[in-house]
């Protein structure tokens, strides 16, 4: 049976999921809600864990670092082990040891064992994410409520992008920074109570063995690749990142020449043949990439320049997470009539004009055009990531749904990765270039302020007041300028989406062609 025959007789079943099914996708959400906001939270206690634990500046780099590294490196093995072994038995050991290992890490007494429990959290992590999406797969075969459960899916995971701010400093405000950690355990044990009686267990009915070859060449693609991102963000151009980018590229070389040859592989290179898959894994990549680069700037603008507190940042942003989160949902009935050919760049051009917003009106009292922004580029993210989603599945059989949830999630996590490093590390070099130091400042302080804009707040506190207000005026124009010129590079990346999504993307909206 070729791969479109099997993917049709699955769609073809048609049968629609009652209360149980619903219960289950709410089950589902926590895991989904936790390592989504556990991706943004831990910066904001950062600070404070530095403090405790006095770790070295690569020590603390490897405390942010370890978590994504490990989970990029292994979604793609546990995505498979899931489809072999039973994705709701992984999702439990994902579940149990994620928990069990962060409330390790909230009373960890040194640097070093905070880096490794991260590491294991990372582990633990990848077991979770592949699993949430591809029983979704399994428990909603009419495609009309899988559209919903996977709007509602994308909607849970980039609420809690967004709620990771605010979370952070709601906990930090009133408790110590292992409380970051310690909110996994009552997030995750309604999981572990009730996923047994609610969600059904899935698995590939006829599993290959296991390739141990093939999930340690996984691992050595993607994560020296995402460390050769991370390294640029942090240090810029220099021997590191090619090389590290290289070496992932010669075993991902290796690694798809032995699926291509293996009779049973760890990932059905297959499905990369289809337009539809790997257009919707394109704009997926591409809409994290707009939405973590977004993020990155405006959150300092919110609070190095505006003004505001964490908090307050956190909460400024919520609208525009609502707007994503009734897009996501929106898009659901929309979906059933109209092409994902039209409805991804349509959505995807409300993105575009919300960064078209920042270039053009960026400066210390945008804060309205920043929070209209940003509702735009929720919208559209929110509508373009549910079809694409949705699609990702469809395009895979059923009992590859693991694997296919597994390389979905890897585009999110290489996405985040590089909104930081790409659009990140383009707003520091223009603000670098940018920042002229009043003549007043010392030299030593200087250099800091121009590093990056906390650098700068940090010099203008220790200035005489009209001194450092005319630092912290310089350090926000420069800020700001920068913005505007990756707003622009944003805008055009969301653009590139579009046009990606309006070329390969297929899948009608008639019942005759899903069936």
């Amino acid at each position: 049976m070729t791969l479109t025959e099997e993917i049709a007789l699955a769609d073809g079943q048609g049968r629609r999921a009652g209360w149980r099914g619903w219960a289950a996708l709410g089950v589902l959400m926590l895991p989904v809600l936790l390592v989504s906001v556990d991706n943004t939270v831990l910066s904001f206690a950062l600070p404070e864990i530095a403090r405790a634990l006095s770790p070295t500046s690569a020590q603390q780099l490897w405390i942010i670092d370890v978590y994504p590294l490990v989970l990029a490196g292994l979604l793609v093995t546990m995505g498979s082990l899931g489809d072999r072994f039973g994705r709701r038995r992984l999702l439990l050991i994902g579940a149990t040891g994620f928990a069990t290992v962060s409330a390790l890490a909230a009373f960890a007494p040194t640097a070093e064992l905070l880096v490794a429990a991260r590491a294991a959290m990372g582990v633990f992590g990848a077991m979770l994410m592949p699993s949430t999406l591809s029983l979704l797969r399994s428990i909603f075969t009419d495609r009309d409520q899988r559209r919903l459960a996977i709007a509602v899916w994308a909607s849970m995971f980039s609420a809690g992008a967004a709620l990771g701010p605010i979370v952070g400093g709601i906990l930090l405000e009133h408790f110590s920074w292992g409380s970051v950690f310690l909110m996994a355990v009552p997030v995750l044990v309604p999981l572990l109570v009730l996923a047994p009686f609610l969600v059904p267990e899935s698995r590939d009915p006829r599993p290959g063995r296991i390739d141990p070859i093939s999930i340690v060449l996984s691992m050595l693609t993607m994560v020296p690749i995402v460390y050769a991102i991370k390294e640029f963000a942090v240090k810029g151009w220099g021997v590191a990142p090619p090389a590290l980018a290289l070496v992932g590229i010669v075993f991902g070389w290796l690694f798809v020449r032995r699926q291509l040859r293996s009779r049973e592989p760890m990932l059905d290179m297959r499905l990369f043949s289809r337009g539809t898959f790997s257009g919707a894994l394109l704009v997926n990549l591409l809409s994290v990439v707009a939405l973590v680069g977004f993020l990155y700037f405006v959150t300092q603008h919110l609070q190095l320049i505006v003004g505001l507190s964490p908090l307050e940042a956190g909460l400024a942003l919520v609208p525009g997470l609502a707007m994503m989160i009734v897009a996501g949902l929106g898009v659901v009935p929309i979906s059933r009539r109209v092409s994902p050919r039209i409805v991804v760049p349509v959505a995807l051009t409300l993105s575009a004009a919300g960064y078209v917003i920042i270039a053009i009106s960026t400066d210390a009292d945008s804060l309205v055009e920043l929070v209209l922004a940003f509702a735009l580029l929720g919208m559209g993210i929110g509508a373009a990531e549910t079809v694409s989603n949705e699609l990702v599945l469809a395009s895979a059989p059923p009992a590859k749904a693991g694997a296919a949830s597994a390389v979905s999630e890897t585009a999110y996590e290489v996405g985040a990765v590089l909104g930081t490093a790409v659009l990140g590390g383009i707003l520091t070099a223009m603000y670098r270039v940018g920042m002229v130091v009043p003549g007043e400042v010392p030299a030593d302080a200087a250099d800091a302020a121009r590093e990056t804009l906390a650098g700068a707040v940090n010099v203008a506190q220790d200035l005489p007041p009209s001194v450092g207000a005319q630092l912290m005026d310089a350090a926000a124009h420069a800020f700001d300028a920068g913005v505007g010129v990756t707003a622009s590079i944003g805008a055009v990346l969301v653009v590139c989406a579009g046009v990606i999504a309006a070329t390969t993307l297929k899948g009608s909206h008639t019942r005759r062609a899903e069936h």
